[in-house]
């Protein structure tokens, strides 16, 4: 797969480009993202599906200024595909000759399914959950794939889109029209005979919108809109009064982006009735879809689809291009795992921290790549927004605040400030905190000491090889969990 590849998808309602630029075999990172509210469908419903010489041109307009951007950034892969709009016009040709004419691109028209499929694999290796449906609302139709243990079971596409049901029922004010359409259309779920899980994926920008006004909302401390999640039944009034609101002025007060007025109501009341129907207890947004599954297709594709096993593409990427030095890297990933395993008995820490902590040692060194001084601190406020992909938002603030605190100092209570809520206790967070501590003290001239390490109740006994001044009393600085003591054999 080249370099850095080019993904253009042109839906109903916008265009969407992604860059993206491999590091190594199977990780890489976004170095663009740009999107046109082109409104290709518009007035195609109420037109007998024909596409309009407007919206095109809109269209035809974003996709050379999509490509001039695609060049400059030395793309040497450009994919573009169209889903329903353009599968579902009958004079879509026009459009896809002109294009192919003019800019020697092929679009590629994928059906339902394919675009269902792809919305499901971004999901299933981009997001930190293993049981799910995506929910991918678009201009003219809605996606769904269903993932269960890790595996997509099953795709299908309805044709029910904010476009279409603006144009064929809100526009009419007929609601009652609109929820019996989109009700028939839900029975093909039912006819698939398949477990639907309770937590919804979504994706697509009224969604998405929806996420980040609930996220204000809120007042949700952390401004990541990638794995946010919230339980349903707290935001169902609010969602009651996006479909209800009747001026923009409204809307505006609701958290509602003036981009998102046109179409909100009906992506909302779309996705209301998916959610009351399906039974869905729980959302999660993805900021990623279509064409990142469209990506990782190609970059997966000798791998069934998914990403080699204990693989994390953000953990990979951010080593690729911030590490200092790979063996040191890896060094204090092992030194973690045995001083988190010898200490088990006293902390009593799920194996799911072990693996934060083992991370964060790994990750540690990118604040001084960033800026030696307050690298840290540097490290925290990059990997809060770095860490993109398959962690959760406490996952991924577990280890920044891992990094942030790891000095000769435990952390307090009031050093987890805004992110108190989405993190564990305090006692947690100062047993995580020292372990990073005396695993970067032992390895302080970068010798990596083959140490060996013993427990003896509550005495940790510490057999280490490259010895010194300087190495024992940083470590004799370090600030214990009050249940521990350490002896430097």
């Amino acid at each position: 797969m080249a370099k850095i590849t080019t993904i253009i998808d042109i839906g109903s309602n916008s265009m969407r480009m992604v860059v993206l630029k491999k590091s190594s075999r199977f990780a890489f990172s976004l170095i663009n993202e740009s999107k046109a509210r082109v409104k290709i469908s518009e007035g195609c419903y109420e037109n007998g599906g024909n596409l309009q010489e407007i919206p095109m041109q809109r269209a035809y307009e974003s996709m050379k200024s999509f490509l001039n951007i695609s060049n400059n950034l030395k793309s040497r892969k450009i994919i573009c595909v169209a889903t329903s709009a353009l599968r579902d016009a009958p004079n879509s040709k026009v459009f896809l000759n002109k294009i192919k004419k003019d800019f020697g691109i092929s679009i590629r028209v994928i059906d339902g399914e394919k675009e269902a499929y792809f919305g499901g694999l971004a999901a299933l290796n981009l997001i930190h959950e293993n049981d799910f449906v995506t929910v991918d609302i678009g201009g003219g139709s809605t996606e769904f794939s269903f993932v269960k243990s890790g595996k997509i079971v099953k795709s299908i596409s309805l044709d029910v889109g904010t476009v279409r049901i603006k144009e064929l029922f809100f526009n009419k004010n007929d609601l009652d029209g609109a929820k019996a359409y989109i009700l028939k259309s839900l029975k093909q779920i039912f006819d698939l005979d398949i477990e639907i899980p309770n937590t919804v994926v979504g994706i697509g920008g009224s969604i998405r919108a929806l996420s980040k006004a609930i996220m204000k909302n809120e007042n949700y401390p952390l401004d990541v809109l990638h794995g946010f999640k919230y339980n349903v039944k707290n935001q169902l009034n609010y969602l009651d009064d996006v479909i209800s609101c009747e001026d923009e002025n409204k809307l505006s007060e609701l958290n509602i982006k003036k981009d998102r007025f046109d179409t909100i109501k009906e992506g909302t009341f779309i996705f209301k009735t998916i959610l009351d129907e399906l039974n869905i207890k729980k959302v999660i947004t993805s900021g990623a879809g279509v064409r990142e599954g469209v990506y990782l297709d190609d970059l997966l594709r000798n791998q069934n689809g998914v990403f080699p096993s204990n693989f994390n593409v953000s953990v990979r990427s951010l080593l690729d291009r911030f590490e200092i030095d790979s063996r040191q890297s890896s060094y204090f990933g092992n030194n973690a795992r045995k001083i988190f395993d010898i200490l088990k008995p006293l902390h009593n820490l799920d194996d799911e921290l072990g693996t934060m902590l083992v991370i964060a040692s790994k990750l540690h060194s990118i604040g001084n790549t960033l800026n030696f001084y307050k690298s840290n601190d540097n490290a925290f406020e990059f990997l809060i927004n770095g860490l993109n992909y398959d962690f959760s938002h406490k996952d991924r603030l577990i280890i920044a605040h891992i990094i942030k605190f790891s000095k000769k100092s435990l952390p307090k209570e009031k050093n987890l400030g805004l992110y108190e809520d989405l993190l564990p206790c305090i006692d947690t967070m100062k047993w995580l905190s020292f372990m990073i501590s005396l695993n970067l003290a032992t390895n302080e001239d970068f010798s990596r000491p083959n140490i060996n390490y013993s427990l003896d109740e509550d005495i940790l006994n510490i057999d280490l090889p490259n010895k010194s001044f300087f190495i024992k009393s940083n470590i004799e600085k370090l600030e214990l969990p009050k249940q521990l003591k350490l002896n430097i054999l």
